[in-house]
């Protein structure tokens, strides 16, 4: 026997020592509280019962696997499993005498009293020791606390919002064992107030003020994992405005998956706060275009490329194909695929790695024909406003030539789908970016249109969203390294807005999109509503404890300063060209309805437009660009390539460093 199992087993043997006692006293019980004597004689008459219900009882409570669950975590489902355990037991006892009996049976009352008595004797013990469990384990906490300088004084002065279930559960758990001193509960629920919760009161939210005042709160645990993203935000502003911490509890879906429990307590992250309610996926629709395929993407290595690799990953396609041109980008994505290998049982698709450029049309066709590719999901681009506003003719040929490429491949090597990821700033474009990528849809567009006048052909669609958070670039991160510095934090402009949903939910509906599409379909993802990036800027210096330095607050910590809108830049973003769209079997995509150029006019303009990135001339390329895009208008004029700007990576956010002194 290892050292390991022996404490186990031992403490096994004491349970059932102590059921085995408490089985016989409860059949002592039953016999005296029936006959209302402490030593009947029918009790002596059956004496010989008690080792059977000894026996019996043990026997069930082992065979049923009872002594498995941990006591210390005893809570009212294990309990009333006791219940049909010691019901068995007493039938049994009663089959035994039935059938083996000599003398005056027991009275038949005797057998139900038997089963309450042993029930609520058995129930009562575990709670006891459940509670003596978790009283010796918070000494222990209450050692270690001290030894780490914080003991009950020291403990931080905590109020928890929500009083539901998960409430109910993280208190339950932080009772015994926690850094926190609990004073109270908030709730938005009118008929709570004034009542309790597991000995904690429960208050109005316009109570926090006097709170804080009464307890000197310094935090607040979030106990409400299912409230809107909406509600969160506000309770999130409500709580930071006052200077306290806010921590929350894991989301409803990673406590149901196992992944984290109740008490793995983190600070709000902004990404929590932000975009709309999510939608959950459409199974059918996430499987229809790669469920069996072979599919390549085209800058797998990016922000969105490579969450598009991981959920394609998922739906079992027969091969994957990553495109990337960045070395450590497709390193990095390879290793962390490989890393699956060793976490599931189940066969994973082929994954082919490959170092190359989209707009390399020879090595894309040989690519999509050596791997028998059918479903092309076209990611790779240029996104970065200010970057390619100052490198115009690089911006436009990267993204104009990689779609073209991608495109002429599909139909040269029979691809049954290609999908683009298009941009909400290709809507009136007021930039180069913006610009080229409505050409890139217009490209599509044009194919589609090939594809059904041909009958036969790859069917053509595309995905126009906006900001996706945590993307390359992405305005959150570059606020925390502002942060991190000391500030301030930059804004082009106190009234700029943009629309921001998370990485994962957007490529869910962009693989949803791709099992609706039949040809030709710009879908547009409904990004909830816009949010001001000085919003974003003063929540994001709350949540990190610091206090925000303005005119009405000399003495905060960080400041924000406003730069003005850089050239290209809008204040307000856009997703559709026309003021219609039309709804899909998805609530949260739709299909904008479009005008487009027909590939006969389209051709000519795409040749100039080649001309001019052959010469890399910037001055022709506004013009060449207005007349394929005919609402671009550029807000900075035509630009050349050596214009020096205040680039920024993340500029297209609407923020921007300070000038230079």
């Amino acid at each position: 026997m290892s050292a390991t199992h022996a404490p186990v087993i031992l403490r096994r043997l004491a349970l059932m020592a102590v059921d085995g006692l408490l089985i016989a006293f409860s059949f002592w019980l039953a016999f005296a509280l029936r006959l209302g004597e402490l030593n009947p004689p029918q009790f002596l008459g059956n004496f010989w019962l008690l080792s059977w219900s000894v026996g019996l009882g043990l026997a069930v409570l082992v065979l049923s696997g009872w002594y498995r669950s941990l006591t210390r975590f005893s809570g009212s489902h294990s309990l009333y499993g006791l219940l049909p355990r010691s019901g068995l037991a007493v039938l049994l006892l009663l089959l035994v005498c039935t059938l083996t009996g000599p003398g005056e049976p027991p009275p038949r009352s005797f057998w139900l009293l038997f089963w309450l008595l042993l029930s609520a004797s058995l129930i009562a013990s575990r709670i006891v020791m459940r509670d003596l469990l978790r009283l010796s384990l918070a000494a222990r906490s209450s050692a270690t606390l001290m030894e780490q300088g914080l003991g009950r004084n020291q403990q931080q002065p905590t109020l928890v919002y929500g009083a539901g279930q998960a409430a109910a559960q993280l208190l339950d758990d932080l009772r015994y064992l926690s850094p926190y001193k609990l004073v109270g509960i908030l709730d938005d629920d009118r008929a709570l107030w004034g009542r309790s919760l597991q000995g904690l009161p429960i208050h109005s939210p316009d109570q926090l003020s006097q709170l804080i005042e009464r307890h000197g709160i310094q935090q607040v645990l979030l106990a409400i994992p299912s409230a809107p993203r909406r509600r969160r935000r506000e309770l999130v502003d409500q709580c930071t405005a006052f200077g306290l911490s806010v921590l929350s509890i894991p989301s409803l879906a990673r406590i149901a998956a196992g992944e984290e429990v109740v008490t793995d307590l983190r600070p709000v992250a902004i990404e929590d706060l932000l975009g709309r309610e999510t939608c959950k996926p459409d199974p059918s629709l996430l499987r229809a275009a790669v469920a069996g395929k072979v599919v390549l993407v085209t800058g797998a290595g990016g922000s969105i490329g490579s969450e598009l690799c991981r959920q394609i990953h998922r739906q079992q396609p027969r091969r994957l194909v990553l495109l990337e041109r960045s070395e450590l980008a497709l390193y990095e994505l390879e290793q962390e695929f490989s890393s699956l290998r060793h976490l599931v049982s189940h066969p994973l698709p082929g994954l082919v790695p490959v170092l190359g450029d989209v707009g390399d049309r020879r090595r894309l066709a040989k690519l999509c024909h050596d791997h028998g590719v059918q479903v092309l999901f076209h990611a790779a681009a240029y996104k970065h406003v200010p970057l390619v506003e100052a490198n115009p003719c690089a911006g436009v040929a990267n993204n104009v030539h990689g779609t073209s490429a991608a495109l002429e491949v599909a139909f040269s090597c029979g691809l049954e789908r290609f999908v683009l990821i298009s941009t909400d700033k290709a809507v009136r474009p007021t930039n180069v970016m913006g610009a080229s990528k409505r050409v890139c849809e217009l490209l599509v567009q044009a194919a589609a249109a090939r594809t059904a006048a041909a009958g036969n052909g790859p069917i053509c669609s595309m995905v126009r969203f906006g900001n996706v958070l945590g993307s390359s670039g992405s305005v959150v991160p570059h606020f925390r390294r502002e942060i991190a510095a000391g500030g301030p934090l930059t804004v082009t402009h106190p009234q700029i807005t943009r629309y921001f949903m998370t990485i994962p939910e957007a490529v869910e509906l962009v693989l949803q999109s791709s099992g609706m599409a039949r040809g030709g379909e710009v879908f547009v993802l409904d990004m909830g509503e816009p949010l001001r990036i000085l919003d974003l800027a003063r929540q994001m210096i709350r949540l990190s404890g610091f206090t925000i330095r303005d005119d009405a607050h000399p003495d905060g910590e960080i400041a924000i300063a406003f730069t003005g809108l850089r050239p290209g830049e809008k204040l307000y973003e856009e997703l559709l060209i026309q003021e219609s769209d039309q709804p899909t079997d998805h609530p949260l995509i739709r299909k904008a309805n479009e005008e487009f150029l027909a590939p006969e006019q389209l051709e000519p303009l795409v040749e100039e437009l080649q001309h001019v990135l052959e010469e890399w001339d910037d001055q022709r390329l506004i013009p060449a660009l207005r007349a394929l895009v005919r609402d671009y208008q550029p807000l900075s004029g035509p630009v050349s390539g050596s214009r020096t700007i205040g680039c920024h990576p993340a500029g297209e956010y609407g923020i921007a460093p300070l000038p230079s002194a």
